[in-house]
This record gives C-alpha cells, sequence and structure tokens, in this order.
C-alpha cells in the first residue's frame, strides 16, 4: 500500500501561526498599555468631531472596519487609502487624522509626511514603536512589534483592540469587544473549506462589517494567489451578481445589526445563484439554508470582529494551504511596501 508523505507545512505559514499565536495576548496588552495616549486622541476626535482613517491594505481595512464605530457615536468618520489621499487629498483643516501603518515605514507614510506637513491633530498607529511613524507623530503602539509574517493576522487585531482603547475613552463600553478577545472561539472550518474547494474567486462582502471582509479578501488574495476581492452588499447587489456561479465562492459577515436581514437576503440570492455560500453569523439569526454557516455569539461592533477574526484567518490560511506549495511566502510583494 503506497503512503503519501504528509505536507510539510510552508515556512510563510509557519511564520504566520506564530503571529496568530500570540495575537489575543498583544491584543489585550496594547488595549491596557495606550490609555493615555488614546485619552489625548480621543480629546481631539471630541474637539474636531471629524475623524479621517488613513492607510494601506490591511490597516485600511481596519479603518474601513472602525468607521461605522466612530460614525455610531456621533464622529464624522472617513477611512480613505493613504495613496488616495495624496493623489486627491481631502483637506485637514479641521480634522483628526489616524495614520495607520503596522511597519510605520512604508512609502506612502513617508511621502504623505513630508508632503502635509505637521499638524496638531494627527496622530498615528503602528506596531513598531522606533518606526519613521513613531518618530514623526505621536502615537499608540501595538504591543509585540512588528508583524513579521507576510499576510496581516496579528496586526490587525492589535490596531483593533488600540481603536478599541480610543472608543473607550470616548465613552463606549469596551466589556463585550474585550470578553470576545479573551475567550476566542474555536469553529470548525472544514465545512467551509470544503465548500470552497472547486472555486477560481472568492467575493467577500459585508454590511457594517464590511471592512472585516475587506481584511479576509486581501489576505486570501495574498496567501492563495487567487482573484479574491470585497464588495460591500449594496455594490455586490448593483450589478456583480452577474458573476456568481459555482466557480465562485462568497463569504459573508452577518452580525447583530440593523444591517442583518439585508446580509441574509443577498445569502438567499447567492444560494439561488448557485455559488458557493460561508456565512460568519454573529446575528443570532436563524442560518439560511444551502450556507455553511460559521456561528458566533451575537455580537456587533469590535466584539463581531474579535471573535470571527482569528476563525476567518485560519480559513483563509487552510484555503491558501491547500492552493499552493510555499503559502505565506510573496513573489511579487514585501511585508514593508516600500515603493509606490
Amino acid at each position: 500500500m503506497m503512503m503519501t508523505a504528509a505536507k510539510t507545512r510552508p515556512a510563510g505559514l509557519v511564520a504566520i501561526d506564530r503571529e496568530m499565536a500570540r495575537q489575543h495576548a498583544d491584543a489585550r496588552a496594547s488595549f491596557e498599555h495606550n490609555t493615555a495616549m488614546a485619552a489625548d486622541v480621543a480629546a481631539s476626535i471630541r474637539r474636531t468631531g471629524r475623524l479621517l482613517l488613513l492607510g494601506m491594505g490591511g490597516s485600511h481595512a481596519v479603518g474601513r472596519a472602525v468607521e461605522p464605530l466612530y460614525r455610531a457615536v456621533g464622529i464624522d468618520a472617513l477611512a480613505l487609502p493613504l495613496s488616495e489621499q495624496l493623489g486627491q487629498p481631502l483637506p485637514l483643516a479641521g480634522r483628526t487624522v489616524l495614520v495607520t501603518s503596522q511597519s510605520g515605514e512604508s512609502a506612502e507614510v513617508v511621502r504623505w509626511f513630508s508632503e502635509a506637513g505637521g499638524a496638531a491633530d494627527i496622530f498615528g498607529l503602528t506596531l513598531e514603536g522606533s518606526s519613521f511613524l513613531a518618530r514623526t507623530a505621536p502615537c499608540l503602539v501595538g504591543a509585540g512589534g512588528t508583524e513579521l509574517a507576510f499576510a496581516a493576522t496579528r496586526s490587525l487585531t492589535v490596531t483593533f483592540a488600540l481603536h478599541l482603547a480610543i472608543l473607550a475613552a470616548l465613552g463606549e463600553d469596551p466589556a463585550a469587544a474585550l470578553a470576545a478577545l479573551d475567550q476566542p472561539q474555536d469553529n470548525d472550518i472544514t465545512q467551509a473549506l470544503a465548500a470552497l474547494d472547486k472555486v477560481t474567486a472568492i467575493v467577500t462582502s459585508g454590511r457594517r462589517l464590511q471592512g472585516v471582509a475587506e481584511a479576509l479578501a486581501l489576505g486570501l488574495a495574498e496567501l492563495s494567489r487567487l482573484p479574491c476581492f470585497s464588495l460591500e452588499g449594496g455594490q455586490l447587489r448593483h450589478g456583480p451578481m452577474e458573476m456568481l456561479d459555482p466557480q465562485v465562492g462568497v463569504i459573508l459577515f452577518r452580525g447583530n445589526d440593523p444591517t442583518a436581514e439585508l446580509v441574509t437576503a443577498m445569502a438567499l440570492s447567492v444560494v439561488e445563484a448557485g455559488a458557493p455560500l460561508v456565512i460568519f453569523d454573529a446575528s443570532g439569526q436563524t442560518p439560511v439554508a444551502g450556507a455553511v454557516t460559521l456561528s458566533f455569539k451575537p455580537a456587533s461592533g469590535l466584539a463581531a470582529v474579535f471573535a470571527m477574526l482569528p476563525v476567518a484567518q485560519r480559513l483563509m490560511i487552510a484555503f491558501a494551504d491547500s492552493r499552493v506549495d510555499n503559502a505565506g511566502t510573496p513573489v511579487r510583494s514585501t511585508k514593508i511596501t516600500r515603493s509606490e
């Protein structure tokens, strides 16, 4: 009888495993150790009432995910890619600006500060306390140092924890989010992975949880090297439904919030189109027939993000490992993007 040799785990994924193993503890420490700077940022946000969130890649996805949370407390919040702000800038007067870069060294960050000049209400979020960003602006600094693995995992979770510190300083109760961080759920991803077995592309989508969908799509594309992209739920409805078929996987995010019914309606349409569907579901509602559902305790906001994100990361990594031999080792990119 032939024995099939067990596949050696690629070095890039081993590096990601190491980051993920630390992410909950580092996120908790990041929340606790940035209280003073979070209070300063919150004071600025209260004073201006307007918040511009700038970042690239996973850092921009975090901005997109927290945008609705700041809006919910009455802040005029907008997340833009830093590259877009460089090319077609919004006026900064009267805005608090949060520049996020896990390395603090990306090309756009360096150029933007050289062009934008100093301003009283510019702050940074980074994982590297000795970086260009940390030297240039007052920063909340995540615990654990720079993320070394290619795709963003720990850096996302830690950056969300830094935002939780700011939101807590603005008066939001962090208890539910911290509980999700302290008691991670260990969902079985076997069925979800099987549902995506034959797909040649993946689209992720959400409504209020759209930023998490965007973070997952980025990681899927980076690691699996397949077309994986994200469309906000309404945008997916307006025409791109035409692409859905059994070769296009769909991953939806449904939280316990007023947009849940719209996600449910999209799920029903995806099933009808015959596209394989996985739902990350913290809505507390009935699972959708025909979808693979990863269920979480009813939650919204950062509590939903902290519950879902580690499971989404595991699915992302397993999917990539099933598609390419050296997942986690970039062939056309670098961890810190130093060119535009």
